[in-house]
């Protein structure tokens, strides 16, 4: 018989039960019982029963509670917690065979970001249900023997526990829960075109996977690593969902906000995250990696690069007499509705040496509609608005560039040739950001704005940066006098 490590004792009020048909009733009612009676077959250390653990224990078994009963789900679950806090081993390991228990023809598809760590999470689940504990406690779960892989196990009852990799196949597979336990590594982060594969295998392929539209949930759990993350998405999209965020550090993120209470000294977990541990993880993470994977927020307060809590908004644009010199830089994109965006913004300096954020035009134009908008908007800045463009490499860009020129005839213009880092072109700019010596314009292109700086350089586009720092560049050249050294 094996070891039962619950504190209870057998009853002895005469009703015949024993003390394994007591533990085998509570595992099965309380999920987190589950937890607490399963973890040493999971994790050999000594548990850490921090709250967050019941908590999503509990806010889990909410979610399965409607698929036992075929009711149409309250939402969808996206949890955002840092590495370490045992969310894997609750979702992805636990998760998935104690709904066997309730609901024994469940069947769990469960993603990560990489194809094995997958299978070892899958592992980690078979080798609960193989245990001799459960075997003892639920002996009407078998397993099949035919279907019994690290990748896709199942029992006799028609429950299985299917595994993938973000971006895998999961033809043929249907489940009562999609569980996406970190779909992104943090090296993929920075890649735009790894963040968009996987949001479009979650939105197209994934989402197509369930047993019932109406009653199968989607269960994300990850650390915000970018803008654009699976969780990114899933948290501007429209639909029924519900967001728990628990950084690290008690922050206006945490979410729901009644959670806040549960928050020791203003740490999430006081042994496991302590003020020490968190200090060794910001100087081994760096800024973003830290802000994003431990404070749950995918830019450092007050913005990364670009502080644009410290852009000062005006109501209306000042007088022209009030300016030194206005410009507006372009940074074409060639594409129409696709890829990047055309954009240019109107800068000026003043007299007092503050920089001025004035207008932004911003778009997805093909080439001839692009030219069309450059020249009207040259038109109504003015001719005393000087023109800037962005030459892209090589004799394309050359000849873009000299084909706007053309169009551009009776203005001032001159192209500028991108060379460097985008991030070293912004630096200059950003530094007067930083310095509080930048005002903007009120205007319905603000929000848009200030999202590109708050999140660059991970942000979604970088268009409007490479702008601002084309026109800062020529509002900021120095003045050559003649006769001057």
């Amino acid at each position: 018989m094996p070891a039962i490590t619950s504190n209870l004792n057998p009853l002895k009020s005469g009703l015949g039960i024993s003390e394994e048909q007591l533990v085998a009733s509570l595992c099965r009612d309380d999920f987190y019982f589950f937890v607490q009676e399963f973890w040493d077959i999971v994790v050999p250390e000594k548990p850490v029963w921090n709250w967050h653990i019941k908590y999503i224990c509990d806010e889990l078994q909410i979610v399965a509670e409607r698929i036992f009963k075929g009711k149409p789900k309250y939402y969808d679950l996206v949890i955002n917690i840092p590495p370490g806090m045992s969310k894997s081993t609750i979702c992805s390991v636990m998760f998935p065979v104690w709904v066997w228990i309730r609901m024994p023809s469940f069947r769990s598809i469960c993603g990560s970001y990489a194809h094995p760590l997958a299978l070892d999470l899958s592992r980690k689940s078979r080798d609960v249900v193989r245990s001799e504990k459960f075997r003892t406690l639920f002996p009407h779960i078998e397993m099949r023997k035919d279907q019994d892989t690290k990748a896709y196990f199942a029992n006799t009852k028609g429950g299985a526990r299917y595994s993938v990799g973000s971006g895998g196949s999961i033809t043929g597979m249907h489940g009562h829960a999609l569980i996406i336990d970190d779909p992104i590594d943090p090296a993929m982060a920075m890649s735009d075109a790894d963040l968009k594969n996987i949001n479009e295998w979650m939105n197209e392929t994934l989402s197509q996977r369930k047993v019932d539209k109406a009653v199968t949930p989607l269960i994300l759990i990850m650390q915000r690593l970018h803008q654009n993350d699976p969780s990114g998405v899933r948290l501007k999209m429209r639909g029924k969902l519900k967001h728990i965020c628990l950084p690290a550090i008690l922050t206006d993120k945490v979410n729901p906000p009644e959670l806040k209470k549960f928050y020791v000294r203003g740490l999430l977990d006081p042994r496991r995250l302590n003020k020490k541990t968190l200090k060794e993880a910001r100087s081994y993470l760096g800024t973003f990696g830290y802000a994003g994977q431990m404070m749950q927020d995918p830019v450092p307060r007050g913005g990364g690069m670009f502080r644009v809590d410290r852009i000062k908004l005006v109501e209306s644009e000042p007088s022209p007499k009030q300016f030194r010199m206005i410009v507006r830089f372009w940074d074409k994109a060639g594409l129409d509705g696709k890829g990047a965006y055309t954009v240019g913004v109107k800068m000026a300096v003043d007299r007092e040496g503050r920089f001025w954020i004035l207008d932004v035009v911003r778009g997805q134009w093909d080439a001839s509609r692009r030219e069309e908008i450059i020249r009207q908007t040259a038109a109504r800045d003015g001719v005393h608005v000087r023109i800037g463009l962005e030459q892209e490499p090589g004799s394309a860009g050359l000849e873009s560039a000299q084909n706007t020129i053309k169009n551009l005839v009776g203005f001032r213009v001159e192209a500028k040739r991108a060379t460097g880092d985008k991030v070293i072109r912004a630096d200059t700019f950003a530094s007067q950001v930083n310095a509080g010596n930048v005002c903007m314009v009120e205007a319905p292109w603000n929000e848009e704005f200030l999202d590109e700086l708050r999140y660059f350089p991970k942000s979604t586009y970088k268009d409007q940066v490479d702008s601002c720092s084309g026109g800062f560049a020529m509002l900021s050249r120095p003045k050559i006098r003649i006769g001057a050294f």
